[in-house]
């Protein structure tokens, strides 16, 4: 959705569960000797403002990376991800998704990031000159792109869902790019609702699951009052080894909040 501004929303508490295990799964790709290619398919800006007038506006950021950081020992790769952020532009500064992997992964790799907003490609091609970064639509590159050169690698897939009808498709764009992809790592992130409108995609994900998959589930309480998101979402397909195990306690961490 070109409407969609993520400024608003980020570093909410979702953005914590995903960021935290998606670094999490780079910094572990990372480790082997070979290269690869990290995709996005909706990669928004890759640097917030957590200041700004935007974010301050809902307060999301506040209840999530705001109560949650003091989780994250300094030598987690996420807490690395937002101490170079913040040491790029300051305190207030808040790394997306295109940030962390780029923070993350070595001169060898590839960075793809797929961003259909015209205001977002142009902050996108600022942050990370070096990216290749495609204003095009996310799902429909990530199926031409795949297999990916180099062949290992990790797909994040993040709408908005503020298309409705991307509860049923991404599933389906999942199985597809599974079927030419069978060695990429897939992340899936979806929101949890108040409204239980995700629960079709999550009955969806179970035949593409299998002993390599994890699903990952956490809740915590509405940022403000009548706010429709209470939870956030991980499938991940190729999991990397010990990403089940971390998902779990971070989860742990999550049920304090209650």
């Amino acid at each position: 959705m070109l409407s969609y501004q993520h400024i608003y929303h980020a570093g909410n508490a979702a953005d914590v569960h995903k960021h935290a295990l998606l670094a999490l799964a780079l910094d572990y790709l990372t480790r082997k000797p070979k290269p690869l290619t990290y995709l996005e398919t909706h990669a928004g800006r890759a640097l917030y403002d957590l200041s700004a007038p935007e974010a301050e506006k809902t307060g999301e950021a506040t209840a999530g990376i705001g109560r949650m950081e003091r989780w994250f020992a300094a030598d987690h790769p996420y807490a690395r991800c937002l101490a170079a952020a913040r040491e790029r532009a300051g305190a207030a500064a808040y790394p997306g998704s295109p940030l962390i992997a780029s923070t993350l992964l070595r001169p060898e790799d590839r960075l793809v990031l797929a961003e259909l907003h015209p205001r977002e490609v142009s902050a996108l091609r600022y942050a990370l000159p070096a990216a290749e970064v495609l204003q095009k639509d996310g799902p429909e590159l990530a199926l031409s792109l795949t297999p990916p050169t180099p062949r290992r690698g990790l797909l994040l897939v993040d709408p908005s869902y503020e298309v409705k009808t991307e509860f049923e498709t991404i599933p389906t764009l999942l199985s597809r790019i599974r079927r030419k992809w069978p060695v990429g790592v897939l992340m899936l992130w979806y929101p949890i609702l108040a409204s239980g409108a995700e629960r079709p995609l999550v009955a969806r994900l179970k035949p593409l699951s299998d002993d390599k998959s994890v699903l990952n589930e956490v809740r915590f309480p509405p940022a403000r009052p009548g706010h429709g998101m209470i939870g956030s979402g991980l499938w991940v397909a190729n999991a990397p080894w010990g990403f089940a195990e971390a998902a779990q306690d971070l989860a742990k961490r999550f049920a304090t909040l209650a």
